[in-house]
């Protein structure tokens, strides 16, 4: 019987980008599933939203005292952990929509190891602002580079692709899922958080023990 550990993640969450190589650690257990999904955060509700002009100025002017406070101590927080892994993250310059990306993410699911490259390109490009995961033709050519055949994809994302997402989002949520990266083991043990990821291999060692 295999352990399913069910991972979330969202592209514009820099805590999850960090989070992602971390789950090599999972594979080295043979009888355990990673199942990477997409969990798409509606930053606005609860950081409110931010664009920033040539200048670095916010031209939207909706977030609180507070709410800056928090945005900027975590991508230094994360900036920190990323120097430790000679790691590259540039913050957005706004709030972007994930779920075309995430979308992607589903159709190149089908290829395999592609998809995994796919995965990682748009993780590493989108933090080092080479990206723009709300552009279709950016998504196609990056899907093309990682090998993964486009015949279908935009019928794909007019019809099942964001239907899936949103499928998977409203699971996830019934489960506890609020933020990412989170782990989900066995569809009851919930974690969440970037340094909570050896808990998660400490309850596979758990259960593994058991049997």
């Amino acid at each position: 019987m295999k352990i399913i550990v069910n991972y979330y993640f969202d592209y514009k969450s820099p805590y999850a980008f960090l989070a992602d190589e971390y789950n090599t650690v999972l594979s080295k257990f043979s009888n355990v599933e990673l199942r990477r999904l997409p969990f798409t955060l509606e930053i606005k509700k609860y950081l409110g939203e931010a664009e920033l002009d040539a200048n670095g100025q916010d031209i939207l002017n909706s977030r609180n005292d507070h709410q800056w406070r928090r945005v900027k101590y975590s991508y230094m927080d994360c900036r920190r952990e990323a120097n430790k892994r000679n790691m590259t993250i540039l913050g957005p310059k706004k709030i972007f929509d994930s779920r075309f990306a995430h979308a992607s993410f589903l159709w190149a699911s089908q290829y395999d190891y592609r998809c995994d490259i796919f995965h990682q390109k748009v993780f590493s490009n989108f933090w080092s602002r080479d990206l723009d995961i709300e552009n279709i033709d950016s998504l196609i050519a990056l899907l093309l580079q990682s090998g993964i055949q486009t015949r279908g994809f935009m019928k794909f994302l007019e019809s099942e692709g964001f239907e899936l997402l949103e499928s998977i989002q409203r699971k996830a949520e019934n489960a506890g899922v609020f933020g990412v990266p989170s782990w989900l083991v066995n569809g009851t043990d919930l974690y969440w958080g970037l340094e909570r990821l050896g808990d998660v291999e400490e309850l596979v060692k758990g259960i593994l023990n058991e049997k």
